[in-house]
């Protein structure tokens, strides 16, 4: 494996090849579910949570230790607790293709499944159904769309100084390719803390009246945890085409969290349930350590990514005026 390694243009999750992605939203309630597909013989899979108020399905299935060694699917969503039931509608797509794990009764399918806590920004008992799930799961392809779509609908960031100062932010996708192997990311955002850029400087967060961003770290200080807000997660998925173990899996879970430590600032609070999954399906022989790394570089851009393209992507309006300023 060659030393240099740059961004994909425009690269994407399903630069890996088996992944795809599709979304699915409701415009009136300002929520939505994304969801991974892998394919009919399912990716490795491991899951690395690390927020202090994680809401997931299915994630002790992909312990190290554990039976299960592949999934067919990853379901990301809003809704809290309440849009884990979209993965339901992906299991039903799934077992209807004859797709999941053979149990000799019936074929089971392994959907994993991670939720944030949008309710405050569109309607509160609005939230991703099983019929919402299958909608994405049909829709699911090689291009999809990045910003305020599918589970990004109702995400925002900076919510140290209160939803009113937060600014919207979204679904993001970025992909590196070293020779044969390919690393891709995606996430979805709903961060208590604000996003930077490499050399640190705030892409989005709280905003000052009359322009620019409030400082975490003054905020912080300043407003006293009871006060703080808790509807927080950061989200992300990566995959490649590496020849990984289950437990190597794990390991490129726990250090494509560094993508997310990278580009949001503070970050794993005991306001956010932040959690990565990790999938791996091919041939690429390479050192897990080495996938684990590019991981992290592609979690980083993608997280950038939902605050770029958040306002007005596909045609959908910014939510609440929460803009970008700078």
């Amino acid at each position: 494996m060659g030393s240099e390694a740059a961004y994909t243009k425009a690269g994407q999750l399903t630069d890996v090849p088996g992944l795809q992605v599709g979304h699915a939203q409701d415009l009136e309630g300002i929520t939505g579910c994304t969801v991974v597909l892998c394919g009919e013989e399912g990716f490795t899979a491991a899951a690395d949570i690390r927020g202090g108020g994680p809401a997931t399905r299915e994630t002790d299935a992909l312990r190290p230790e554990c039976l299960v060694e592949r999934v067919h699917s990853v379901v990301l969503c809003g809704g809290s607790a309440f849009g884990l039931a979209a993965a339901q509608g992906v299991m039903e797509y799934l077992k209807n293709k004859g797709v999941g794990i053979d149990t000799h009764v019936a074929r089971v399918p392994i959907v994993p499944a991670a939720a944030m806590f949008d309710l405050p920004v569109g309607q509160p008992y609005a939230y991703p159904t099983p019929a919402m799930g299958l909608q994405a799961a049909r829709a699911a392809g090689i291009d999809f769309a990045e910003g305020s779509v599918g589970a990004g609908m109702g995400l925002t960031v900076g919510k140290y100084a209160g939803l009113e100062l937060a600014t919207k932010s979204g679904i993001g996708t970025a992909s590196m390719r070293v020779e044969d192997l390919v690393v891709g990311a995606i996430a979805a955002v709903n961060a208590f803390g604000q996003i930077v850029r490499e050399d640190g400087t705030v892409l989005a967060g709280a905003r000052r009246a009359g322009g620019g961003w409030l400082d975490a770290r003054e905020v912080l200080r300043s407003v006293p945890p009871e006060a703080r807000p808790i509807e927080n997660t950061s989200l992300a998925i990566v995959g490649t085409n590496a020849k990984l173990s289950k437990a190597q899996v794990k390991r490129v879970a726990m250090m494509a969290q560094d993508g997310l430590a990278r580009s949001i600032y503070p970050v794993h609070t005991l306001f956010d349930g932040d959690s990565v999954f990790a999938l791996a399906c091919g041939d690429v022989e390479v050192e897990p350590s080495l996938v684990g790394t590019w991981a992290a570089d592609a979690v980083a851009e993608a997280v950038r990514r939902t605050v770029l393209l958040a306002s007005g992507a596909g045609g959908i309006p910014a939510v609440r005026n929460l803009e970008m300023t700078s």
